[in-house]
């Protein structure tokens, strides 16, 4: 990253933010001026393809078509672990007690895992078409006791996930692997809009992504949505968009919390993959008239879940 300083004293937007200082501000900037930004500042990333590859879960080392369970087995695991959100332990007693089925918690893991590496392609293929305005944000989680972080991503109009990227800091380089990904089945003379909150790396990434773009009619536009209440016009207008991915953001705490915390990345990303597939497949929402964000035709005509699971991952396979 190259940043580039305006040395300008009369530049307009320095003397713009020296107008914003109130008294106090402007006798603090006299001691320690480090702490006040006040030139202008664009920063240049140099980053290469291979930097900005979207996070994917590994490939499992067994093969799920060679399991020793039944694919039926295989969809009750993901039912209830996934779209129930129910712990691998308590799944693993439901199998137990209900269905008179032994599996340890363990194979329910690696089944989960197994079947996120196919679910994850299946994500990318068939998220189809983007709205004009999409809406994104990070939440934390934790692995191995320390906090990493999920960009979702949310179309505002048919409620799809678009993107979904885990990472170990909140910068600049996670935003644009995560708004590449949300923008990417965008058509050519699309608009797109993005609404975010004041995290600097969602505009520093939007400025790197739109550099990319040869005229001003594909550049992507920015809305920011400040704080909790809406103190200026901007956050008033686009303050419903940021409610959307509020929600999702709870939801998706809803499906990982029973895992209180991860020991791999790997066993993080694979819930969060998962929980994408329930999310945009399988999972009807009020708003859209009990409708899935994304409706495919051969999901339709089965009766139960744990048959679209395994559906799916035959689609996927």
């Amino acid at each position: 990253m190259t940043i580039h300083k305006c040395p300008n004293d009369n530049c307009l937007h320095r003397i713009q933010a020296l107008a914003k200082l109130n008294k106090a501000e402007r006798e603090l900037m006299k001691k320690k001026s480090s702490q006040f930004k006040i030139n202008y500042q664009y920063r240049e990333y140099h980053y290469k393809p291979e930097e900005l590859a979207l996070s994917s879960p590994d490939k499992p080392p067994v093969e799920l078509s060679r399991i020793y369970n039944s694919e039926n087995v295989l969809g009750l695991i993901l039912t209830f672990y996934v779209s129930f959100a129910v712990p691998a332990r308590k799944t693993a007693q439901i199998l137990r007690d209900v269905f008179c089925i032994r599996v340890s918690h363990q194979t329910i893991l690696n089944y989960a895992a197994g079947a996120a590496w196919y679910c994850h392609r299946f994500n990318l293929k068939h998220k189809g078409l983007i709205d004009d305005i999409s809406a994104g944000d990070e939440t934390y989680i934790k692995i191995l006791g320390k906090h990493h972080y999920v960009f979702f991503f949310i179309s505002a109009k048919n409620l799809k996930i678009t993107a979904y990227h885990l990472a170990d800091n909140r910068g600049t380089q996670p935003a644009v692997i995560a708004m590449n990904e949300a923008i990417r089945t965008a058509s050519d003379d699309q608009r797109i809009t993005l609404v975010t909150d004041g995290n600097p790396s969602y505009p520093a990434g939007i400025h790197f992504i739109n550099a990319q773009f040869d005229d001003d009619a594909s550049t992507i536009q920015h809305k920011k949505v400040i704080g909790l209440q809406n103190l200026d016009t901007e956050s008033e207008e686009f303050r419903s968009y940021k409610q959307l991915i509020e929600r999702l953001n709870r939801t998706y705490k809803y499906h990982v919390r029973p895992a209180a915390g991860f020991n791999s990345k790997n066993g993080a990303l694979s819930l969060t993959t998962l929980f994408v597939t329930n999310y945009n497949f399988l999972r009807p929402h009020m708003s859209l008239g009990y409708q899935t964000p994304v409706p495919m035709t051969e999901l339709k005509m089965l009766p139960t879940i744990q048959a679209k699971w395994t559906k799916i991952l035959s689609l996927a396979a």
